[in-house]
């Protein structure tokens, strides 16, 4: 698929399926997030550093929902009121039981659809669960939790001319331009880019570039560019030129979802004429190189299903070629890792602190180093909570002397219409402060204002 360059591009084809705007959902392949519950909540035995899950905003954990008589029932005051066909049965309509889900009652120990809090229980009652959206399975059903949402009564022109005159004559009104661009979803930027090229026969790009500097500026670029050719340029830079950031390569192709991998590798081809896993081979080495290729491929089993037999198997295999031996084989780890599932990962790490008495987060520690540990650390971090793993990334693009502007960009940019509140609330139960608060003590002017629009108080 060929795009016209970026920034002179007065519009970018959206890619198909990523993601629908104007909407609250988004519906990633099957098996794309599945978030099994623990009893006590995370970490799982074996000490994993990564809390539980918190409660989804406004589901569970809201006020007066379920209060005793639960669900489903009657709309409770406050409340949500009940689902349409939500299942019955053993676990259902009782008082609230299971720390780390704020108050909604506990099922069986079974998958969740999610990336973070729950949402719908999978696998329950005779393995299907009812969908919330008609025509489509509840397993593939991931409702988003992003912080920025397509304007209501939206006009594209009326933006564009807004942005005209904040960027006209003497000085540059950088409030407008925050107001406009912190509150439009990224599907919508582009229509205001289409629409400034074509009431002004200027590029958006070029002038926005023209008026701003530093941080602010390399933000509203970010916040500008199609979401699948930001991840592309993003790992475009991270190889070019002298040196590596290896951190990059890992947070994006350890992180995304297959149709995203495969999207990202399409664009990065036509928007810069190289291929990737030429650009990987070239750039990184060893056990490390091989990861990142077959994350590449974009080829993850997304099985919603999880097979406890197969998760016990994997975890002794995983034990035999490293805790259980003198040395590592570390193609094994390669082999479960990228092709297993997320939430079959998630069984095998469960399967694995009951075989070696040892989280296998710890284990991973033990047995690599570098940037093949970090690679493999991410993938299983996110399988047991990707809100977390962000989370992290984030706290460490702050903490210390200096900012990791980059990262802190990147993250927040890409999370912003898919996690970052689900990010946002792990983040103040690892680290007993918001993110919010983080980001106003690291960073100033413009730049603190626009990120902490995006983020939300």
């Amino acid at each position: 698929m060929a795009y016209p360059g970026y920034p002179p591009s007065g519009g970018y084809p959206a890619f198909p399926g990523y993601p629908p705007t104007g909407q609250e959902c988004v519906y990633p392949p099957a098996g794309q997030y599945a978030y099994p519950p623990v009893p006590g909540g995370y970490p799982p035995a074996g000490g994993s550093t990564y809390p539980a899950a918190p409660p989804s905003a406004g589901y569970a954990g809201t006020a007066g929902y379920p209060a005793s008589g639960g669900y489903p029932g009657a709309p409770q005051a406050g409340g949500m009121p009940p689902y349409a066909g939500a299942p019955s049965g053993p676990g259902f309509g009782v008082p609230p039981a299971g720390p780390g889900f704020g108050g909604y009652p506990q099922p069986p120990a079974q998958s969740y659809a999610g990336d973070g809090p729950p949402q719908m229980p999978v696998g329950y009652p005779g393995g299907q669960a009812p969908s919330p959206v008609p025509g489509l399975p509840a397993a593939i059903v991931q409702c988003t939790q992003g912080t920025i949402h397509a304007a209501p009564n939206f006009d594209a022109g009326r933006d564009a001319e807004i942005l005209r005159k904040a960027m006209k004559g003497f000085g540059t009104d950088e409030q407008a331009i925050i107001n406009v661009v912190a509150n439009r979803s990224n599907d919508q930027r582009q229509k205001i880019k289409a629409a400034f090229k074509t009431m002004y026969g200027k590029d958006l790009i070029k002038d926005l570039k023209s008026e701003l500097s530093g941080n602010v500026e390399e933000l509203i670029l970010a916040l500008f560019m199609p979401s699948t050719y930001y991840d592309a340029w993003s790992l475009r830079h991270a190889m070019k030129g002298v040196g590596t950031q290896e951190r990059v390569l890992i947070e994006i192709l350890c992180t995304r979802t297959n149709q995203e991998i495969r999207e990202i590798v399409n664009c990065y081809k036509s928007e810069f004429g190289r291929d990737i896993e030429q650009d990987i081979r070239a750039d990184t080495s060893g056990h490390f190189e091989r990861l990142l290729i077959s994350m590449c491929q974009g080829n993850r089993d997304e099985n919603q299903t999880v097979d406890y037999q197969k998760a016990q198997e994997d975890a002794q295999r995983l034990y035999q070629a490293g805790e259980g031996k003198l040395g590592t084989d570390e193609s094994c780890f390669n082999m479960v890792l990228a092709s297993r599932s997320f939430p079959q990962l998630k069984a095998t790490v469960e399967a694995y602190s009951r075989i070696a008495n040892r989280d296998l987060l710890s284990s991973i520690d033990r047995e690599f180093s570098g940037n093949v540990e970090r690679g493999l650390k991410a993938i299983l971090q996110c399988a047991l909570n990707r809100p977390a793993f962000f989370a992290e990334r984030l706290y460490y693009s702050m903490k210390g002397a200096g900012t990791d502007d980059s990262t802190l960009i990147r993250i927040i940019v890409t999370r912003s219409e898919i996690d970052l509140v689900q990010i946002k609330q792990m983040f103040s139960q690892m680290y007993q402060k918001t993110l919010a608060t983080m980001i106003a003590s690291d960073t100033s002017g413009d730049y603190r204002r626009l990120l902490l629009a995006i983020v939300g108080q």
